[in-house]
């Protein structure tokens, strides 16, 4: 297949630029052609904020190159990853006129909420989720502390709203949890046009020995990830284990006088992510405290593949992905003492610690492995590119697999019967 793939870089780089560089990796690794087209946001502090402001809704530059990329290459799938700010929603119109199936990746909670998380003041914040227009986020100032930004971001959303863009001009979403999906049905989308897909780890750093005396913390400093829950966790709560930090946001100085005063606490910085996942390894437990729904919770799987235990907030999509006293424990969300409480546990019983290791490493070959996940990427174009109906000897192939795959099934299905 041709894949033209379009993401907007952030800021500072997070686990939807990870997926976005490892779906890449499964198309080429796999012979498929990958056509990019990436926007970022670094050119955003030399560009003039109103017009960044007005192009979110509607950027013709975006139009007209996206345009151009499908005319020249013919791609069978346009793949969006993150459209938002630079790119906007204009590439799907382009793509309606070149007549190209789309697929959109869902990483965050954009189509819902302005500023993404619908989280607010480190709380989960649902009042926008079925407004047609946003205006409690331009009220409290939601996207990036500004009325103004917040007022474009949620124009951008109801003017879409209204046109039917995310209705008509998507063939397939995808998200990457059954929770996920349950919250963009408030948009009216049709079921069927939305499948789950969970993110993958590559490459797979194989089982760590979970040997070194430390917990590890890996993730954006922001609040909503519930940083100060962590930090409360080690200094109040009489931990028996260091806390290792990596990464960097807007709670990086809180993190850092933490550090400072604290000497069971080292901050990291931002490290390669091979690094992380050789950290992840050496570690006895990897910490998950968001406080608000992450749409998937990567950092868990990250942890499995290193036969690495995971305490995590009983919240939003991470409850699918950690079998409570299987492969770690849940602890309330911003309760600094459950959090501690639910360490210990890890670490008091070494017997139950090794279970969990392997509990974990078990979960992510039977889920989140390149291969599999590279599967279920391939079915989602097939459906897009059916839901799409432009190309009718494309479908009736993709229809006749189907159709095979479907009988062979049902004969290995009989023959276990026999």
């Amino acid at each position: 297949m041709k894949i033209l793939v379009c993401h907007n870089y952030y800021k500072v780089r997070g686990g939807e630029d990870q997926c976005f560089e490892d779906e890449i990796a499964q198309l080429e690794s796999n012979g498929h052609t990958v056509i990019p087209y990436i926007r970022n946001n670094d050119s955003i502090d030399r560009s003039n904020q109103l017009a960044v402001a007005l192009s979110t809704a509607w950027n013709r530059k975006s139009y007209r190159e996206m345009r151009g990329l499908l005319r020249e290459h013919k791609p069978d799938v346009l793949h969006c990853t993150n459209t938002f700010p630079l790119i906007s929603p204009s590439v799907y119109y382009a793509a309606e006129v070149e007549s190209t199936p789309v697929v959109q990746a869902l990483h965050n909670f954009r189509l819902l909420c302005p500023d993404a998380f619908l989280c607010r003041d480190s709380k989960v914040c649902e009042k926008c989720l079925k407004k047609k227009f946003a205006w409690p986020a331009i009220q409290h100032k939601c996207y990036r502390g500004s009325r103004a930004g917040s007022f474009a971001v949620s124009s951008m959303l109801a003017s879409h709203r209204m046109l039917g863009t995310w209705k008509k001009k998507i063939h397939l979403y995808y998200t990457l949890t059954e929770f996920s999906k349950s919250k963009l049905l408030n948009l009216g989308i049709n079921p069927d046009r939305i499948a789950v897909k969970p993110n993958c780890v590559h490459p797979d750093p194989g089982v760590g020995q979970g040997d070194q005396d430390f917990a590890l913390f890996a993730g954006r400093l922001s609040e909503e990830k519930g940083i100060y829950a962590l930090l409360d966790a080690w200094n109040a709560h009489h931990p028996n284990i260091p806390l290792k930090i990596i990464g960097d946001g807007p709670l990086a100085g809180e993190v850092k006088a933490a550090a400072e005063a604290n000497p069971l606490i080292e901050w990291l910085g931002r490290k390669p992510f091979t690094e992380v996942l050789s950290l992840m390894g050496q570690a006895k437990v990897v910490v998950v405290p968001s406080v608000f729904y992450e749409t998937f919770g990567r950092i868990i799987i990250e942890a499995y593949s290193s036969g690495t235990p995971v305490v995590a907030s009983r919240i939003g999509a991470m409850q699918e992905l950690v079998l409570h006293g299987e492969t770690g424990y849940f602890f309330e969300p911003g309760n600094s003492e459950d959090l501690m409480a639910k360490v210990k546990a890890v670490l008091s019983d070494e017997t139950a610690r090794q279970k969990m290791r392997t509990a974990a490493r078990l979960e992510f070959e039977s889920k989140y492995t390149f291969d599999y996940n590279f599967q279920m990427l391939l079915d989602i174009y097939d459906q897009s590119i059916v839901n799409a109906g432009y190309d009718h000897d494309r479908i009736a192939e993709i229809q006749q697999l189907k159709a095979a795959e479907s009988s062979t099934l049902a004969l290995k299905s009989s023959e276990s019967f026999v």
